[in-house]
Parts: structure tokens; C-alpha cells; sequence
């Protein structure tokens, strides 16, 4: 009788530990405790299997936690148990688990060991998940094909219990997004996100990351950071660490260009793994930050990075992965001049592996790398034959692989002097670009894209300006400048609304703390940057836009709207400024020399009038001022003055990259309209007149801001005044909203590491340009009358975000702002008769170069003001 309860107690045991098991599979926070107690219990017995069962769960459920080393300690004792006493099945099952945790550990071989022995031992019913974990380890040292073969087989085997065919699943969407299958990825991604709830919810969190991995892998991804930040939900919800997330993330960011951000991912996912001891994602997360570090910029990072990538990945013998690192390496080599003898040899062996197995996007950045080092090497033979692979490969690719595949055709092209082929390629990647960026949800990240297209932007105009026909360089400069600007998607303020009312009420409580104590409220400013972050996510991650979306226009269109201007497109070809003129006959190639002058001078205005604004003795403010006066007289010899354009002859400026800070106002004595592409000031010339209500602001804290509101408002019929006190954000959007015309005299605050950001200071707080774009607001024409408000930030691929160019995106016709910070009350010298000139009917630019022509210029801040102020738009 004593021996039959034995044997019961027994079963209940090893029931109780193989449902702690299964448990901990899907949900090991939840089990964890389970398994440890019965775990206890079977050790107290004496019970040798139920510990062996037991061992296993817990194991499981450290794995999860990535205490891999807790883990295998685990499972050693569990296979000794299993050994001793002749348990051969439960053997194989400890085996089968104890690669998981080899793999995670960089021990492919010593995972392969146990999984061939275990193969030997596993009863028919485990036989599914040893296929799983073969194939897994297959997929991790480079035998895609192999292993997606087998998760195939799993997948679709009836036997094979729910929570393996799943992790089948979500594995196999990988491996076939690595293989270039992007439907089939997505399906089978689909299905494991269907399967996981009916396991748990840890492999829910899994399946979610994984597919949005394969979202990103195929393009699409907006969407995959939506799935980034629902899988780290899940995962923190389920007691899980995060780094996996963090490592996926920061490379879509990357993506994305959003670079400091993926950078900061990657380095936080590096230091989580490498403190719980999981060598195999760790080295995955230092390749990631080698390849981010290299976008930036940072090629000492990057090489660091990369040759401790190499070594890890060595170690691990996981010799796919090592080439990828290599890649990154040599690359990093070339760009920092110190390609060495070998490096060509060891790239094109990481190629071959690469190609070799089936890793298609990397084995296209692999071949552009090869050409580009055998370029530098004089191997020029071997660079063609590896970009025309690279271009042949990348066809059925993801959007961002065929834009590498169109570079190295046009690098081919232009080794064999074939510029029509050149000019081919580069305007089919263009296009690429041009339809990857019209689905992008947000401002920002459509600026950053245009990144991607600048190199195949620079080969283009190669071949055109050797061509000498000016109409085709401005044709080809307008498909790559300002582009993010005329895509633009319905406003979506309702995403956000909550978190931009939070984000104001926070600034506020900023400013009075400064105000109350001078000094900086730390903790306040780390809540702002938490709330900023949280509403670029936000924007990141709406659904695709469907708004207007603009299209270049050509040299022949824009001249037909001229009516007797010039415009004058500044264009950066490598380190040289070339102008391309077009006027009511012809358009004009005007080479301009070396760009490092203008910005030189440029910079140096902008400091002299600086000093202007500020107190100082009589001498220092003369020696600013002829500082200020030399600087304008070099930019004139430099940017205008080999143009021949009549001194008269009102004047449109596109300018490129740097110069967008230029006093363009002050360079030529007609009126002056500025613009950040041809095709958004003829979208401002062609727009219709709005025929709103004027409003004027004044905000808080303005010297004299309700006088000038007040002299304002009178030269305008039934103007809406809104005094300091009543200039509250929500007012003020709604006042803007169908305005004509708006005056703001406020202050501002510009953010150049965070743009969208840029705000200016109502009574209740700021107003940004994130909260103008999302609501939508594009009065007729504005006057941003105090701060530098016009001092867009710049970005690759001679993008702009900032106030100006988020108006003139909107709708906007025309407005008036300084490049320079300028005094309070001496703009309002200005703002009188600048509108005088727009109640009697000129144009901004017109209205703007009467204002000047009556200032004062003797007096050091009216020259600022006859300086910075420059009129944006046709309108």
C-alpha cells in the first residue's frame, strides 16, 4: 500500500514538473516559482526524473532572463541526473535544451554536440522541437537555407505541439526575410503572432519583435517600430529583459537615419547582454553599433567596433556573422584612408560567404564594399564585376537594398564612362527613394530619408555638369533638394494631443523654475526630453500618409513664373559651389570655386551681427561692425557678384546645405525671395492668394510687443489683436488657422539637435513646430517678427525642418524672418513699414525691401535688422 502512494506521489510530481515545463515556455516569470518548488519537493523525495523535468523548467525560465550561465549550470546537473539514472528520453530533452543555452553562449560547437547526441535519445514526441533547434543553429552560423528548410517541415508537421510550431514560425519569418522571400516572411510571421497566445505570453513578445523585424527587412518601417515598442511592452510585462528589442530597434532607426538614437539603443542593448552573460546577441549588438557608428560618420567607433564584432563572432564560430563585421571593418578602413594590403582579399572572401548563404542585403552592401576597395586599389576590373553583381542581386530586393543595388550600377556606369547608364541607374534609385519617402508618417523622418539618395544625387550631376546644359543640372537638382517638403501628410494633432498639452504645461513649469530659483531644473528638463522623445515615437509611428505630395518642377516650368525675377539655384558639387541661373530667356552654369569661403564668411557675419546685438563699448561694437561689413562685401564677391545679375532684378535664392544661413537680403540691393527648392517657391508663386483675417500677437515677456502689436494692427482693417496675457497657445492656433496674415512678435526657442522642436513663447507656454505641422496651421502669410526664427537646421540631401520650411510646406505663401537673433524693440522700426507695404498690396519680398531702404543702417542694431531679415516664398 506504502509503495502505491510512493508511486502516486511520484506521478503527481512529474506531472506537476512537466506542466512547470510547459508553463515556463510561454509565460517563465509565471513559473518560475512553480518550478523551483517542485523542484524542492522532488529532491526531498528522492524522485530523480520530476528533478530532472524540474531542472529543465527552472533552466528555462533563467534562459529568459538571459542567465544563461545560471542556466547551464542547471541543465549539467539535470544531464548528470539523467545519465545515472539510465533516463535516456529525459536525456535527449536536457540535451535538446542545453543547445539553446550553448547557442546563446556562442558554443555552436558545443550546441551541435548535444543536439547530435540528442538525436540519438529523444522519444518521437520531442522529435519536433530537436528539429526546431537544429534548425535554429543552423540559421545562426550562416546556413539559412538549410535551416529554413527544416522550420518548413516543423511548421507544417500536424504533430508538432502548438508552442514549437510557433517558435517555428517566428524563426522561419526570419530566415525567409534573410533569403529575400519578404511574402512569405510576412505570412509566416503572421501566423506565429496568431499562434503565441495560445502558449503564453513571453512568445508572444518574441513573435511580435520578429516580425517586426522582417516589417523592417521589406521596407515597411514605420510599421516595424510600431511592433518594436508593443514587443517591449510584452516583454516588460512578462518579467522579460529588453535587449533583444533594443538590438532590432536601433536598426531600424538606423534605417530611418534617426542615428543618435539608434546608437544610444544599441550601446544600452551591448552593456544589458554583456552584463547577463549572452555573448551571442551581445556580438550581434557591437556589429550593430559598428554599422551605426559608420553611418554617422565615426569611422575610428565603427573599426573598433567591428574587429571586436569580428573576434566574438570567431569565437562563436558563427563565420556568416564574422563576415558581416569584416565588411564593416574594411569599409571603415577605406573611409578613413587606411586601406591596407590584404583588406581587398578579406572583404571579397566575406562577400563570397555572404552571397554563399543566401544573406542577399548583406551581400549587396558586401559588393559595393569590394568595388569601393578595389577602386581605391587601382583593381578597377574587379570594383565593376562586383557592383554589376551587387545591381543584378539587389532587383527583387527591399527598397533601401535595390537604392544600394542602383549605386553600384551607377558606380559601374561611371567606370566604364557611360554616363547615360550612370544617369539611369541613378534616377531609377531616386525614384525608389521618392516612393519610400512619400510613406514615411512624419516630417523628420522623411527629411533624414533623403539621405539615402545623396550619393546617387552627386554621381547624377557629375555627368550632368560635364554635359554643360544648365536646364538639365537645375532639373536634376530639384529631384534631390527640400524633397520631404513637398510630401506632406493631413495634419494628426489627435495622435498626440495629450502628450503636446503635457509637454507645454512641463515647459512652463521650466520657465518658472528657472525663474524662481536661476538655475537649470534638472529633473524638469530630463521630463521634457522623456515627453519629446515619446511624441517623436508617436509621429514615427502613425499610419502612411495620404496628403499632397508635390512634384519637382522643371527649369521651363519655373520661368514661366518668374514675371522678371532671376533665380539663382546654389548647387555643391564635392567641395565646389556652382550656381545654375534662370531668367525670362535662358538658364546659366556659373562655377563659383571652393565652398569653404562662403561658409567662412558667412559664419562670420552671423557672429559679427551677434555681437551688434549686445552691449559693449564704442570700439568693440565699430570693430564688430566692420567685421560684419567685410564679411558682407566677400559674400558678394563670392555668391552674387560673378553671377551678372542686374543689381536691380528682384532675386529668388535656393540656397544648398550651409548657406541656407547666409544674409541673402543683405547681398543684393532688389527685393530678394528665399526658398529651400525651385519647386517649393513655385508651389508658394502658383498658390492662391488667401484672403483671411489679419491677426497680430504679442507674447509674454517682449519688451514693447503690445505697442508693436498695437502700430501694427493699425495699418490693417479690423486686425484681431491678441495681447500678451491672451496669446495663449490654443488661441493662437486657432486665430492662425484661415489668417491671411499673422504677425507674431514673441520670443522663440531653437533646437538645432531636435528641430520639430523649435518653439515659439506663448502665455502658457511654447508653441513648436511639431504642433503647427500636426495640427495642420498654414496662415496665408506670416511675420515672425523677434528671434532667429529662420534658422533652419540642415540635413543630408539639402533637407530643411524648422519653422520656415514646416509654413511654406503647409501652404504658406510667403513669410518674413531673421537668420539672426534681433533686438525687441529695434525690429519694430522694421514692422511698421513692412506692413505699410503689405495693407497696400506688395508682396512679402517687395514690402520687406521698402522696410529696409528706410532704416537707419548707421545705427549698429538697425543694420542687424537690414541684415537678418529675409522674406521666404513668393507670397
Amino acid at each position: 500500500m506504502t509503495g502505491a502512494v510512493d508511486q502516486s506521489a511520484s506521478d503527481g510530481l512529474l506531472i506537476r514538473a512537466v506542466a512547470a515545463y510547459d508553463g515556463a515556455v510561454g509565460d517563465p516569470a509565471a513559473f518560475r516559482d512553480d518550478a523551483r518548488r517542485v523542484l524542492t519537493e522532488a529532491r526531498r523525495a528522492g524522485d530523480v526524473e520530476s528533478q530532472v523535468v524540474a531542472l529543465r523548467a527552472v533552466a528555462w525560465a533563467e534562459r529568459a532572463q538571459l542567465e544563461n550561465v545560471r542556466a547551464l549550470r542547471l541543465l549539467q546537473e539535470a544531464a548528470r541526473l539523467a545519465r545515472r539514472a539510465r533516463l535516456p528520453h529525459r536525456l535527449g530533452e536536457v540535451l535538446t535544451t542545453r543547445a539553446a543555452v550553448h547557442l546563446e553562449l556562442g558554443r555552436t560547437d558545443a550546441a551541435r554536440r548535444d543536439l547530435d547526441r540528442a538525436a540519438q535519445l529523444v522519444s518521437a514526441a520531442a522529435t519536433p522541437d530537436l528539429s526546431l533547434k537544429q534548425a535554429v543553429l543552423l540559421c545562426n552560423i550562416g546556413r539559412i537555407d538549410a535551416g529554413a528548410q527544416i522550420l518548413r517541415a516543423v511548421v507544417a508537421a500536424p504533430e508538432a505541439p502548438v508552442d514549437v510550431r510557433m517558435r517555428a514560425a517566428t524563426n522561419l519569418s526570419l530566415a525567409e526575410s534573410l533569403l529575400g522571400h519578404a511574402a512569405a516572411a510576412l505570412r509566416f510571421g503572421d501566423l506565429a503572432v496568431e499562434l503565441a497566445p495560445r502558449v503564453g505570453p513571453a512568445l508572444l513578445a518574441f513573435a511580435v519583435l520578429n516580425r517586426g523585424i522582417v516589417l523592417a527587412q521589406s521596407g515597411r518601417v514605420a510599421e516595424a517600430l510600431g511592433q518594436f515598442e508593443r514587443a517591449a511592452a510584452l516583454m516588460t510585462a512578462a518579467g522579460l529583459p529588453t535587449g533583444e528589442v533594443l538590438v532590432e530597434h536601433a536598426e531600424t532607426l538606423a534605417a530611418l537615419r534617426v542615428l543618435p538614437e539608434a546608437s544610444d539603443l544599441c550601446r544600452r542593448a551591448a552593456e544589458e547582454l554583456e552584463r547577463h552573460h549572452v555573448p551571442l546577441m551581445a556580438a550581434e549588438a557591437r556589429l550593430r553599433q559598428a554599422e551605426i557608428a559608420l553611418l554617422a560618420g565615426d569611422v575610428a567607433t565603427a573599426a573598433a567596433a567591428a574587429e571586436r564584432a569580428i573576434e566574438q563572432f570567431r569565437g562563436q564560430r558563427r563565420f556568416g556573422w564574422s563576415a558581416l563585421a569584416t565588411v564593416v571593418a574594411v569599409e571603415s578602413a577605406r573611409q578613413a584612408g587606411r586601406v591596407q594590403e590584404g583588406d581587398l582579399d578579406r572583404v571579397r572572401r566575406a562577400a563570397d560567404v555572404l552571397a554563399r548563404l543566401g544573406m542577399v542585403s548583406s551581400a549587396v552592401e558586401a559588393d559595393v564594399v569590394v568595388g569601393r576597395v578595389a577602386a581605391a586599389t587601382d583593381r578597377w576590373a574587379v570594383a565593376r564585376r562586383r557592383w554589376t553583381a551587387a545591381c543584378a542581386r539587389s532587383r527583387d530586393g527591399a527598397v533601401l537594398v535595390r537604392l544600394r543595388g542602383r549605386l553600384a550600377g551607377a558606380l559601374a556606369a561611371r567606370s566604364d564612362g557611360d554616363g547615360a547608364a550612370v544617369l539611369a541607374h541613378c534616377r531609377a534609385g531616386l525614384a525608389d527613394l521618392a516612393a519610400h519617402r512619400a510613406v514615411l508618417p512624419s516630417m523628420e523622418l522623411r527629411a533624414l530619408a533623403s539621405g539615402h539618395g545623396v550619393e546617387l544625387g552627386a554621381l547624377g550631376l557629375e555627368v550632368l555638369l560635364r554635359s554643360g546644359r544648365p536646364a538639365r543640372v537645375f532639373d536634376w537638382t530639384e529631384r534631390t533638394r527640400a524633397a520631404a517638403l513637398l510630401a506632406v501628410a493631413p495634419p494628426g494633432a489627435e495622435d498626440v494631443g495629450g502628450e503636446l498639452a503635457a509637454l507645454a504645461a512641463l515647459r512652463t513649469e521650466i520657465t518658472e523654475a528657472r525663474r524662481d530659483t536661476g538655475a537649470e531644473p534638472a529633473d524638469l528638463l530630463a521630463r521634457q526630453a522623456e515627453g519629446e522623445a515619446r511624441i517623436r515615437r508617436a509621429t514615427w509611428r502613425r499610419a502612411t500618409p495620404h496628403g499632397r505630395a508635390g512634384s519637382p518642377r522643371s527649369a521651363r516650368d519655373v520661368r514661366s513664373l518668374l514675371d522678371g525675377r532671376a533665380l539663382v539655384s546654389y548647387v555643391r558639387h564635392g567641395a565646389e559651389l556652382v550656381a545654375v541661373v534662370v531668367d525670362r530667356s535662358r538658364s546659366r552654369l556659373v562655377p563659383l570655386g571652393p565652398l569653404a569661403p562662403l561658409r567662412f564668411e558667412a559664419d562670420a557675419l552671423l557672429f559679427a551681427l551677434r555681437r551688434l546685438t549686445r552691449a559693449g563699448s564704442a570700439a568693440a561694437l565699430d570693430s564688430a561692425r566692420a567685421s560684419a561689413e567685410h564679411a558682407l562685401d566677400r559674400l558678394r564677391e563670392l555668391a552674387v557678384a560673378p553671377l551678372g545679375i542686374d543689381a536691380d532684378t528682384p532675386l529668388v535664392v535656393v540656397p544648398t546645405g550651409d548657406t541656407h544661413r547666409v544674409a541673402w537680403s543683405a547681398l543684393h540691393r532688389g527685393p530678394v525671395e528665399v526658398a529651400s527648392s525651385a519647386s517649393l517657391w513655385a508651389a508658394t508663386r502658383a498658390g492662391p492668394a488667401r484672403s483671411g483675417p489679419v491677426v497680430v500677437v504679442a507674447g509674454p515677456d517682449l519688451a514693447g510687443a503690445a505697442a508693436e502689436a498695437g502700430a501694427v494692427a493699425a495699418h490693417h482693417r479690423a486686425a484681431r489683436v491678441l495681447l500678451p496675457e491672451e496669446a495663449t497657445t490654443g488661441a493662437v492656433l486657432d486665430a492662425m488657422s484661415g489668417a491671411g496674415l499673422v504677425h507674431l512678435a514673441c520670443h522663440g526657442v531653437l533646437r538645432a539637435d531636435n528641430p520639430m522642436f523649435s518653439a515659439l513663447t506663448m502665455a502658457d507656454g511654447p508653441l513648436t513646430v511639431h504642433e503647427l505641422d500636426l495640427r495642420g496651421v498654414a496662415p496665408g502669410r506670416i511675420v515672425l517678427a523677434s528671434c532667429d526664427s529662420a534658422a533652419d537646421t540642415t540635413y543630408a540631401g539639402d533637407e530643411v525642418l524648422g519653422f520656415v520650411g514646416a509654413l511654406l510646406a503647409r501652404g504658406t505663401t510667403g513669410v518674413v524672418a531673421s537668420v539672426v537673433a534681433v533686438g525687441d524693440a529695434e525690429s519694430a522700426s522694421l514692422m511698421e513699414p513692412l506692413h505699410a507695404g503689405l495693407a497696400a498690396g506688395l508682396t512679402m519680398a517687395d514690402a520687406l525691401h521698402r522696410a529696409r531702404a528706410g532704416l537707419d543702417a548707421r545705427d549698429h542694431r538697425q543694420f542687424v535688422n537690414w541684415c537678418g531679415f529675409t522674406a521666404y516664398g513668393a507670397g
